[in-house]
């Protein structure tokens, strides 16, 4: 495995500037936006595709920092209620998918998306349990009518590009946990597989080793990111917090950077889980921690990390 970092991190950088700031910080791989949610700051597809020498100056700019490039990004809701942004996020995975082709990138990392709970809705609509019967009845539309078709056609269309899928589970989309990642894979191709984030696993009581060594091959990327359970506020209110982000002392839970939720014994445990199902891809650190700067979180969690890293590689090196 190689150390990364999702480079939305230095959004409010130049690609230049964003590659300079991890410059001597034992990173090996960048993840790099280029639309739906995360915007496409560093990368727009439409500025470089079918650019030879766009396509160039960042093959030029990555190589000259060593670095290769783990992952496209464009988490997004192409199946969102709402035309216009189902169809801008459809066109930036589009594109996206054109884009990492053109640069010999082999991944693209997407939310799988949520419908709403019929042709009339405005939002999207996410079920959270069985009863009244209303709620199966819009899983089932949603998925037999607009997911399981969409990504048809998606899996086919990146499959003819030479393109993997990397799904992330995420609460508020139709994907949010180990069952719903599998049935999309078996639902539509085998291009389509997992970006494991832990932290999104963690505040809903699920175990990351299990889930891990679940999905097997099916993690095509991982996102190194940690949550901090507050105890009790959690016993008070449960895990379903819609409070902000911003409320730190009130939510049930929050994310952190690695190591700050939870501790080395079980990050190491992850890793390792990672290695025991053949995962040789980016640890890509990804930063959301109210508590720290940017820099103070990557720069922690690369230290982090890298301890780790070099303490499961030496294991390997030894048993080998």
């Amino acid at each position: 495995m190689k150390l990364g970092v999702f480079l939305t991190l230095f959004r409010r950088h130049s690609l230049e500037d964003a590659i300079k700031s991890i410059s001597n910080k034992n990173i090996q791989m960048v993840e790099i936006a280029t639309g739906g949610y995360v915007g496409n700051h560093h990368l727009k597809p439409a500025d470089v595709l079918d650019k030879p020498h766009e396509i160039d100056r960042v093959k030029n700019l990555i190589g000259e920092h060593n670095l290769q490039i783990s992952a496209l990004s464009c988490h997004g809701n192409p199946l969102h209620p709402n035309e216009e942004i189902a169809k801008q996020h459809h066109e930036d995975f589009k594109n996206t998918v054109l884009l990492a082709r053109e640069l010999g990138v082999d991944t693209v990392v997407n939310f799988s998306g949520c419908p709403g709970e019929s042709e009339t809705s405005q939002r999207p609509v996410w079920i959270t349990c069985p009863w009244p019967n209303d709620f199966s009845e819009t899983i089932q539309w949603q998925w037999e009518e607009k997911v399981i078709p969409y990504w048809k056609d998606m899996s086919k269309f990146t499959s003819e590009h030479g393109i993997k899928v990397a799904v992330e589970p995420h609460p508020g989309f139709v994907v949010y946990n180990t069952e719903t990642a599998l049935r999309l894979r078996e639902e539509t191709g085998e291009n389509i597989g997992v970006n494991f984030d832990p932290s999104h696993l963690f505040w809903q009581g699920m175990d990351p080793v299990e889930s891990i060594l679940e999905l097997g091959e099916y993690i095509y990327h991982f996102h190194a990111k940690d949550t901090a359970i507050h105890n009790k506020n959690n016993r008070l209110n449960g895990v379903l917090d819609t409070k902000t982000y911003r409320d730190i002392a009130n939510r049930s839970w929050v994310f952190r950077t690695v190591g700050y939720g939870h501790g080395m014994d079980t990050w190491k445990g992850i890793i390792s889980a990672l290695r025991t199902v053949g995962y040789t891809g980016s640890v890509s650190i990804e930063h959301e921690d109210g508590l720290m700067s940017i820099q103070e979180g990557f720069q922690k969690a690369v230290d982090f990390l890298d301890e780790i890293l070099i303490t499961e590689t030496s294991g390997e090196m030894y048993w080998a």
